[in-house]
C-alpha cells in the first residue's frame, strides 16, 4: 500500500523540483537576457499559469482515461519541458517551456492526492495523502542540493560554464532523469478502484480492494457497493455539478479558500526567490544557495512531523497551530527585513538582524511545512463528495496555482519597493487564515470517502 501510494507521489517530487530549481537560475535569468524585475517575475511565474490550466483539466482527464493514464501524461511534460528550458533562445522561449512544464505540475497536484485518496483505507489515508507533500518537499529539497552542487562545480556562480552550457541551464536540465523516472512507476501500480467502478470494470476494482483493504469478500461487496451509492450515476462529474444557491457548492467555496489562503501567506516566495532575497540584502550568491538549501532541510523536517500527527490529532488542529505560528514568525520577518541598511542599489543585515531573519524565516517554513504544507492536500484529496470530486478537485486545485501566480509575479516588485512591507501582507493573510479554519472547515479524520458527502 505505501509503495502504491509514493509510487503515485513521485509526481509531487517533480512538482517540488520543478517548482524550486528556478530558484538558483534567478538572477543568472535575468543577467543573461537582460530583463527587468516584472519581465523576471513573469519569466518565474509562467509556469504557475501552467499549473492552472493543467489543474483545471486533469479532473476531466482522469474521468475520461483513468488515473494512471494521466500520471503518464504529465510525466513526458516534465520531460520535455527540461530539456526546452535547458536550451532556450530567449526569455520568451524559455517563458514557453516553463508554462509547459506547469501543465505537468498542475496535472501532478491534482492526480497525485486524488489517486491517493482512492486507494487509501480511511484510518491510514491521512498519512498516505502526506506522502505527496513529502515528496514535493522532498523534490524542493533535491532541486536546491542540485542547484548548489551545480554552481559549485561551476566556480560559486550559475553564470559560469559548464562544458557548452551555463550551470543555470544544467540545474534546469537535470529535471529530466526524474521525470523518466516517474514515467516508469506510473508503469507499475494499478489504477484506482474507483474509477474502476465508475467505468463499469467492477471486477477488476474488486481485485484492488481485496489487495489494498483486505477484509475478505464481504468486506469488497459491500465497499463496492458503498462506491457505487456515493457515485450516484455514471456520468462524468461536470463543473455544473458544483453549482449551488451561492454560484457554487459551499463545499467548493471552502476547498477553493483553503486552496488560496495556502499561497498568500507567501511560502512560494522562499522556494521560487530564496537565493535571491538572501542575495538583496547582502548575502554572497555561494553562501545564498546554501541557505535555501538548509530551508529546504527545515522543510523536510516539517512534513515529517505533520504526516506523524497528521491522523492522531486532526487536520482541523494543525492547520490552527500553523496559522498561528506563520503570523508570528512572518511578523518577525517582516521586522528583521525593515533593518536592512540600504546604501543606493545594495542592501545589508548587520549580523544581528541577519540571525533574526533567518531563524523567522526558518520558522516560517516549519510552521507552514507541519500544517498547510501537508494538510491542505489531505483535505482537498477527502474532502469533496465521491459524486463531484475529480470536477472539485480540479478547480480548488486551479485556484491554489492562480494564486500562487499572483504572488509569484508580484514578488520582485514588491520586494523592490519594500521587503518589509510584502512579509507584513503574508502575515495579514496567515493571521485570517487562521479565522477562517476556525470558522469554516470541519474535521475529516477516520472518516471514509463515502461517508463526506456534504
Amino acid at each position: 500500500m505505501t509503495l502504491i501510494a509514493a509510487a503515485a507521489a513521485m509526481g509531487g517530487f517533480l512538482f517540488g523540483y520543478d517548482s524550486a530549481v528556478i530558484n538558483g537560475a534567478v538572477d543568472a535569468i535575468q543577467q543573461r537576457f537582460e530583463v527587468g524585475p516584472a519581465t523576471l517575475g513573469f519569466t518565474v511565474a509562467a509556469a504557475l499559469l501552467g499549473s492552472a490550466l493543467g489543474a483545471a483539466t486533469a479532473g476531466s482527464l482522469a474521468d475520461r482515461l483513468g488515473r494512471i493514464r494521466v500520471m503518464q501524461i504529465a510525466g513526458l511534460l516534465f520531460a520535455v519541458s527540461a530539456i526546452g528550458s535547458a536550451l532556450p533562445f530567449s526569455v520568451w522561449d524559455l517563458t514557453f517551456w516553463r508554462v509547459l512544464g506547469g501543465v505537468a505540475i498542475g496535472m501532478a497536484s491534482v492526480i497525485a492526492p486524488t489517486y491517493i485518496a482512492e486507494v487509501s483505507p480511511a484510518a491510514f489515508r491521512g498519512r498516505l495523502a502526506a506522502l505527496q507533500q513529502l515528496a514535493i518537499v522532498l523534490g524542493i529539497a533535491m532541486s536546491q542540493l542540485v542547484n548548489y552542487t551545480v554552481a559549485q562545480s561551476a566556480g560559486g556562480s550559475a553564470q559560469n560554464g559548464i562544458g557548452p552550457l551555463q550551470a543555470w541551464q544544467w540545474m534546469l536540465g537535470i529535471e529530466v532523469l526524474p521525470a523518466l523516472l516517474y514515467i516508469g512507476l506510473s508503469l507499475t501500480i494499478p489504477e484506482s478502484p474507483r474509477f474502476l467502478v465508475r467505468v463499469g470494470r467492477t471486477d477488476q476494482a474488486r481485485r484492488i480492494l481485496a489487495e489494498v483493504e483486505g477484509g475478505g469478500r464481504a468486506h469488497v461487496d459491500r465497499r463496492i457497493a458503498e462506491i457505487h451509492e456515493a457515485l450516484g450515476t455514471e456520468r462524468r462529474p461536470r463543473l455544473r455539478d458544483l453549482t449551488g444557491r451561492f454560484g457554487l457548492l459551499p463545499i467548493v467555496w471552502i476547498g477553493m479558500a483553503i486552496s488560496a489562503f495556502q499561497q498568500l501567506v507567501g511560502i512560494n516566495v522562499i522556494f521560487y526567490y530564496s537565493s535571491s532575497l538572501w542575495q538583496s540584502v547582502g548575502v554572497a550568491e555561494s553562501d545564498s544557495l546554501l541557505l535555501s538549501l538548509f530551508t529546504s532541510v527545515v522543510n523536510i523536517v516539517g512534513t515529517i512531523i505533520a504526516i506523524a500527527l497528521v491522523d492522531r490529532i486532526g487536520r482541523k488542529p494543525l492547520l490552527l497551530v500553523g496559522s498561528a505560528g506563520m503570523t508570528v514568525s512572518l511578523g518577525l520577518t517582516a521586522y528583521a527585513f525593515s533593518n536592512a541598511v540600504v546604501v543606493g542599489d545594495e542592501a545589508s543585515l548587520s549580523f544581528g538582524w541577519g540571525v533574526v531573519a533567518l531563524i523567522s524565516a526558518s520558522s516560517f517554513v516549519l510552521f507552514f511545512a507541519l500544517s498547510w504544507g501537508v494538510v491542505v492536500w489531505v483535505l482537498l484529496g477527502e474532502m469533496f463528495p465521491l459524486r463531484i470530486r475529480a470536477a472539485a478537485m480540479a478547480v480548488a486545485t486551479a485556484t491554489q496555482w492562480i494564486t500562487n501566480w499572483l504572488i509569484t509575479v508580484s514578488f520582485p516588485s514588491l520586494r523592490d519597493w519594500n521587503l518589509s512591507g510584502a512579509y507584513t501582507l503574508y502575515a495579514m493573510f496567515a493571521l485570517l487564515s487562521f479565522f477562517f479554519v476556525w470558522r469554516f472547515v470541519r474535521e475529516t479524520r477516520g472518516k471514509t470517502l463515502e461517508e463526506m458527502q456534504g
